[in-house]
């Protein structure tokens, strides 16, 4: 199986114009960042493994991403989180009703690795954070170019928001192209961690700095998972003015962060859509409990 390369829109949003790579539409039910880092995994043979286990979150995108990615190979997952509250157990929604339906096991567990399981066992580390991610993002780099050779777009500078940051990363690694006319620069800021966490991340796969992308940061600190009133509002302002559904954990930060540094907003500037969005059958509840005032 492969993917089309996926489309870029032109949105208007705030008032500036961006270009809109849409990796969201990748494919119906693998699609996103993770199909991009599952991408080796699903291409190439793997004659001896039965299993995939990974871990992290229960309402994960990756996990989601592994169930489908499991059951076209014909794999089992299991996957272990730390806790699983009793209301999700009793009413499954989100990334994990949607792994449960696709045949994952989860398993409440607080730490796991890859020395645990045996040879016919495919450890992923949590959210893709391995060097076989950049199989797939090599092909979104050149998506890219040869998008930009279409538009006659010499510089160019690209955001997406980042968990582990392997995306980011591994884009901006593959469109340092030494022999292209064509300049293309990935900006980035931390969703789970902040800066500091994030450059950790990027050590930890690739040692060259030159390489990395350019991280960018709000001034006030940011709790991964809680609940703000400004990321929900702009969350429904990018549906009402772009008509685009935006995923709520990641996206309203990176919207945010964008539109606070308006000096990477002086050249053609694409933003990538990751998917993400079936997360937000989670998310969109607890904030409308919580902020009842904000109308949609």
């Amino acid at each position: 199986m492969s993917f089309n390369s996926s489309p870029v829109a032109t949105i208007s949003f705030e008032g500036h114009s961006f270009y809109l790579k849409r990796d969201d539409l990748l494919h119906p039910d693998f699609s996103g960042n993770k199909a991009r880092k599952f991408y080796y995994f699903l291409q190439n043979d793997f004659p001896d493994i039965k299993k995939v286990v990974s871990y992290g979150s229960v309402q994960s995108n990756a996990m989601y991403s592994l169930s489908v990615l499991a059951k076209m190979k014909g794999w089992e997952l299991e996957y272990f989180v730390d806790h699983i509250a009793d209301y999700l157990t009793e009413n499954p929604h989100g990334n994990y009703a949607g792994a449960l339906k696709n045949g994952m096991k989860i398993s409440e567990q607080l730490a796991v690795g890859s020395e645990q399981f045996g040879e016919d066992v495919l450890f992923i580390e949590e959210g893709g954070r391995q060097k076989e991610a950049e199989y797939g993002i090599k092909i979104l780099a050149q998506e890219i170019i040869d998008w930009q050779k279409e538009n006659n777009i010499n510089e160019l500078n690209i955001f997406l928001p980042s968990g582990t940051g392997t995306t980011a990363l591994y884009l901006q690694k593959s469109l340092l192209t030494p022999h292209s006319s064509l300049l293309a620069h990935v900006y980035t800021t931390p969703c789970v961690g902040d800066s500091t966490y994030l450059k950790k991340q990027f050590s930890e796969l690739e040692d060259n700095e030159k390489q990395h992308p350019t991280i960018l940061a709000l001034e006030k600190k940011h709790h991964f998972g809680k609940l703000y009133r400004e990321n929900y509002k702009i969350w429904l302002k990018l549906q009402q003015q772009t008509g685009v559904v935006f995923d709520l954990l990641y996206d309203p930060l990176g919207w945010r962060t964008l539109l606070a540094h308006p000096e990477v907003l002086n050249k053609p500037i694409l933003y990538i859509h990751q998917g993400g969005v079936l997360g937000n059958e989670s998310m969109l509840p607890r904030y409308r409990r919580k902020y009842p005032s904000i109308s949609e």
